[in-house]
């Protein structure tokens, strides 16, 4: 019997409930994949490197899988963990400057969440046009006093497009945002395609579809996520959260009680220092919100 061809190395862009969508490294289509039904069984994830041998034209069998430099793990609402991606360094976060209005407290989730889990983020603000210079001018003037790398895009236009692609150069990222936000004409503006592949898999009792999109980018790559729900922090403890909002982790240490939840106790210096203006209020009510869901 005649061999088929070599297993090739490959990024896993989607999974699916019965297969999973891979990209060859010399290849910018995703492919649909199943797993060798014979040998070691392995879960793959987004972001995860694997070995794929082409059977024709479209579909490919997964080999192996590589060793994971960095696994996304989170604790789902059910106390759960569930394996979200493999391999990731970033998230770029997609938020809209108004229609829908800017959310706040999202956006702070998802820092949040990307501080907890040690990922860098980079936020991209899109439909600027619609909105005030001031209340653009003083977001980002608060999340630029905390580090974060903050770029104004209008993809339409084409204004930011370059330095999005800069703050995503070499970079393996996940790209999160609502729908509606300008997410799509983000990923097209930075060279990708509207839909590479479509993903079917189960949601919530009924059959849900996906598209599953990859963009290369100076070496690294950008993966982009449906939804936004996956992301948020289900049942996390009050320390964890304060963690994850880099300004209240500052203090967090000062306050009369250690495990002060800077919420209702005496002498919580967070507090103080939202009411001093030296912790945006709008970011303690996104920490505060965060806190009281989970002690619901």
């Amino acid at each position: 019997m005649r061999a088929g061809p070599p297993a090739r190395p490959a990024l896993v862009v989607s999974v699916g409930r019965n297969a999973v969508w891979i990209a060859f490294d010399d290849e910018q289509r995703i492919r649909p994949a199943s797993l060798r039904k014979q040998g070691e069984r392995f879960a793959l994830v987004p972001g995860d490197r694997v070995a794929a041998q082409p059977l024709d034209d479209e579909w490919v069998v997964v080999e192996s899988r590589e060793d994971r430099a960095f696994a996304l793990v989170r604790k789902t609402a059910g106390g759960r963990t569930k394996t979200m991606a493999a391999n990731v360094d970033t998230v770029a976060i997609v938020a809209a400057l108004e229609r829908p209005p800017l959310h706040l407290p999202m956006v702070d989730e998802l820092l949040a969440f990307a501080e907890i889990h040690g990922l860098r983020a980079v936020l991209a603000l899109t439909k600027p046009d619609l909105a005030e210079p001031r209340r653009i001018a003083d977001v980002c003037a608060t999340y630029e006093a905390l580090g974060y790398d903050i770029v104004v895009v209008n993809p339409k236009a084409g204004d930011g497009v370059d330095r999005m692609a800069t703050a995503l150069a070499a970079r393996h990222a996940l790209l999160i945002g609502q729908s509606g936000v300008g997410k799509s004409s983000l990923f097209r503006a930075l060279g990708g395609d509207a839909v590479i592949g479509e993903v079917s898999k189960i949601g919530r009792g009924r059959q849900t579809t996906t598209s599953s999109r990859l963009l290369r980018i100076d070496g690294g790559f950008l993966i982009d996520s449906p939804g936004v729900g996956e992301f948020e922090l289900h049942d996390t403890p009050h320390s964890e959260v304060a963690y994850g909002f880099v300004e209240i982790r500052a203090l967090a240490g000062t306050c009369r009680f250690s495990d002060c939840t800077h919420r209702v106790e005496p002498d919580c210096a967070v507090r103080a220092a939202v009411e001093h203006g030296e912790i945006a209020r709008s970011r303690y009510e996104s920490y505060a919100g965060i806190v009281a869901r989970a002690q619901s």
